[in-house]
This record gives structure tokens, C-alpha cells and sequence, in this order.
């Protein structure tokens, strides 16, 4: 027998609850965690953006003559909500800049219009025991999927670095799909997120191994606004992806290697590279990149691929050193700080030389 319904409420709904003493955010089994101001920030933004939040847990109880609600879960979001609408915080410039360093009352009256109107979906929960209630708890768990390496850094950062890779990896999910540098499964999984970051990190510190996100996300986390360093990151970031998409459009990409996900890193950071010198590629060649040396680079690019496979496939072919060395990086320890930094040398000197 169904034991809920699926509701929504407004926020101005929760608000006239809690003024009425009619919202119980205590439960005696819910935990107490309490949230950051980078995470209260990040659910209002949620808000201000008009996208969805997880679902929040009722159960409803009639005591004396009026309805009791429980928050079984959610806790943390609906007081985050309270406590924002009666201007406790502020919205961090990080998450969004519009309405940074506003109070409730301060936005205008559209705006908080708005967010009053923002409807909560709602699992209302009914003539459940303490035992029905643990029941669903266990369920809803044993159907979580583990946490990869970049779910885990998305749950526990929220900070500048975080976010900026996260807009960028939105931006440009649909040339990483179509060119077949991502699958579908990979960006349910964040892949997009993940790539984005790896590539941020490059421009930002220098070409390292893809285990070194993490410490960026940690050094940004609380910066309140957006740094500079991290301005000219993204414009730099939008520059490289506008020529990469000049050179090979998503179809073109898929039928070469660059489309493989070690190779677009390497792609990536020569184009950055040519735009601003990278920390770990001194020295290094930079070919101007441009309309008329586009082709040039598209050239080469194309080179570099079809001798990959001729060398790799058909082993009766004499494979130069240099050329050895590449494929060397280009199949074992591919996002290794020394193979990622061979693998750019020996592309950009590629295209120097030719």
C-alpha cells in the first residue's frame, strides 16, 4: 500500500508554517550536521536560478486542530531557506555576482517575488512508524550509487575553483559529447565536471597529473570573490575552446584521436599554450595560431593522428625514436604530470617544425 504522496510547496508555504509554529526542523533521528556559508550560498543561488533541489521529506501529523509537518529530510535546505529570508546571510559573489552581498530584503521585489513562489518538491509521508521511517532511510541508501573522484569533490567543495570549472564544463558539454571526447554515461557521472577542471587546473598552475584537482579546488575554497587569476583562467579557457572548435568541429574531432580524451587534454593545452605560456611547457615552441596558420595546425593535427595509427597498427612499419617516445606517453601513464608535458612538446614542435 502506498504510504505517500508527491506534493510540492512553496517556500512561502514553509515560511507560514514556521511563523505559525506549525514546522518541526528537529526530529529526534534526522542528523544535525551543520551547513557552511558557501553551502547555504550555493542553495540560494540554486534558487535565484530557478533550478530544481532534491526532494525534501514530510511526514504530517494533526495535533489538536491544526497540521504538523516534519522535516524527515531536508532539513539543512529549509533551514537555509529560513534563515536567508530572514536576512541572516548572503549570497557569495562566487556563486553569483548579481546579487551578491544582498539580504532578502534588499533584493527587489520581483526577485523576491520569485523566490518566495520557488516550489519544493515533496514526498509527504503517512501513518508511518518510527521502524517505517528507518525502513525508508535504508532504502533510499542502498540504492546510492558510490561516489567516483569528482561526485566526492562536488559534494564537499563549493568554492570559486569548483564553480568556475563546473560553468565551463556546462558550456562546452555539447562539443565534448558530440566530438566523442565524453560519452553519455561518463557526463551522468560528471565527466564534463571533471574535464573542466583537469584543464583549468592547466592553465591556471601549469600542465600536472589530473590527481592535483583536488588541491585547487581546496586553495580557491574560500575565496569570497572572484579572483583575477581565475578571470583571465576562463577568458583564456573560452579562447582555447573557440579555436579548437575553429579548427575541428565536433564531427571532424570524433574521426581522429584527438577526440580520446588524454589527446583533447594535450590538444587543449598547446592551444593554450600558444595563447599564454603554461607552466611546465618553458621552452617549448609557440606556433601562432590564427586564421591564416589555422590551417596549418589543422594540418598537422591530422598528420599527428593518422601516424599514430599507421605506427601503432601495422608493426612492419619502422617507427622513428622521437615518434616512439610519443606513443610511449600516449598509452601508458596518459594523465601522468611527464606524460602530459612530453606529449605537448613533441606536438608543438610538430607544428614549429613542419
Amino acid at each position: 500500500m502506498k504510504q505517500f504522496d508527491a506534493r510540492s510547496y512553496s517556500i512561502a508555504d514553509f515560511l507560514e508554517w514556521d511563523a505559525s509554529n506549525l514546522l518541526d526542523l528537529s526530529p529526534k533521528f534526522q542528523r544535525r550536521g551543520v551547513w557552511t556559508r558557501a553551502a547555504k550560498s550555493f542553495l540560494i543561488d540554486t534558487i535565484l536560478r530557478g533550478k530544481p533541489m532534491p526532494k525534501v521529506l514530510l511526514t504530517q501529523d494533526l495535533i489538536g486542530k491544526k497540521n504538523v509537518r516534519t522535516v524527515v529530510d531536508g532539513q539543512q535546505r529549509i533551514r537555509t531557506i529560513l534563515e536567508f529570508v530572514a536576512g541572516n546571510f548572503t549570497v557569495l559573489s562566487t556563486h553569483n555576482e548579481e546579487h551578491a552581498g544582498q539580504k532578502f530584503e534588499d533584493l527587489d521585489e520581483e526577485v523576491q517575488g520569485s523566490i518566495l513562489q520557488y516550489e519544493v518538491g515533496v514526498d509527504l509521508l503517512y501513518n508511518l512508524s518510527l521502524a517505517d521511517m528507518l525502513d525508508i532511510f535504508a532504502r533510499i541508501n542502498t540504492y546510492s550509487v558510490t561516489l567516483n573522484t569528482q561526485e566526492k569533490l562536488n559534494a564537499k567543495y563549493l568554492g570559486v575553483f569548483k564553480t568556475s570549472a563546473y560553468e565551463l564544463g556546462f558550456s562546452y558539454v555539447g562539443y565534448m559529447l558530440e566530438g566523442g571526447i565524453l560519452t553519455e554515461k561518463a557526463i551522468s557521472r560528471m565527466g564534463e565536471a571533471q574535464l573542466a577542471s583537469d584543464l583549468l587546473v592547466a592553465i591556471v598552475g601549469g600542465i600536472q597529473t589530473v590527481k592535483n584537482i583536488e588541491k585547487y579546488y581546496k586553495e580557491y575554497e574560500k575565496e569570497e570573490h572572484v579572483p583575477q587569476d581565475i578571470r583571465d583562467a576562463i577568458s583564456i579557457f573560452n579562447e582555447t575552446m573557440q579555436h579548437i572548435g575553429s579548427i575541428y568541429t565536433p564531427d571532424e574531432l570524433r574521426n581522429t584521436n584527438w577526440a580520446r580524451p588524454h589527446w583533447f587534454y594535450t590538444l587543449f593545452t598547446c592551444v593554450a599554450n600558444s595563447l599564454r605560456p603554461l607552466r611546465g611547457l618553458e621552452g617549448a615552441p609557440r606556433p601562432a595560431l590564427d586564421n591564416q596558420n589555422r590551417g596549418h595546425w589543422r594540418a598537422e593535427l591530422d598528420q599527428l593522428s593518422a601516424l599514430y595509427d599507421l605506427y601503432t597498427e601495422e608493426t612492419e612499419e619502422d617507427v622513428p625514436a622521437v615518434f616512439a617516445r610519443y606513443i610511449n606517453f600516449a598509452q601508458r601513464r596518459t594523465t601522468d604530470t611527464e606524460a602530459r608535458r612530453e606529449r605537448a612538446r613533441f606536438v608543438l614542435d610538430a607544428i614549429h617544425d613542419a
